[in-house]
């Protein structure tokens, strides 16, 4: 099991491949359906958001239940993986196979997908605080900064290359 501490660099990146297991460390950000489309306008109108360089977004809403996966792949999620990757977020946190323009994106712009197990005890477990870091009107599904402690993920997408 590989430790990841964030920031996440190139080099980082360049050393994993895909099946490789990893704990995260660090900041991480969240978002999913609501902000994550917020998000990248927001970066598009220039406007001042969390620092995203070497960063990592899980795709969850934040509640008092605790925090799990969504798929990434819904549409809301997975068309703005591309233009985040651009931005400098690094990895991007979820489940599901994302399609091969996003693959090739994530390669592009040296970022990658991991996927981790959708069990909320077992992730929330790992968090050790919150706080909302953009669109608050949002509720649970706000972008949120999280302080975790060893999130277990798997690398599904990098180099090019899927699991999927």
């Amino acid at each position: 099991m590989k430790q990841i501490k964030t920031p996440i660099t190139d080099d980082i990146i360049q050393d994993l491949k895909i099946g490789d297991k990893i704990e995260l460390y660090g900041t991480i950000f969240t978002g999913r359906d609501a902000a994550l489309p917020k998000l990248v306008k927001s970066i598009l109108n220039g406007e001042k958001l969390p620092d995203l360089p070497g960063s990592a977004i899980m795709h969850t809403a934040v509640s008092r239940a605790g925090i799990s996966p969504t798929t990434s792949n819904k549409e809301e999620i997975e068309e703005n993986i591309p233009f985040l990757a651009k931005s400098g977020v690094k990895m991007h946190i979820g489940k599901g196979a994302l399609g091969e323009k996003t693959v090739e994106a994530l390669n592009k712009y040296k970022s990658i997908f991991v996927v981790t197990p959708p069990a909320a005890a077992l992730l929330t477990s790992r968090l050790i605080s919150r706080e909302v870091a953009a669109f608050p009107e949002e509720g649970m599904e706000a972008i949120y900064k999280l302080e975790v402690r060893g999130i277990p993920c798997i690398v599904a997408v990098a180099h090019g290359e899927s699991i999927y």
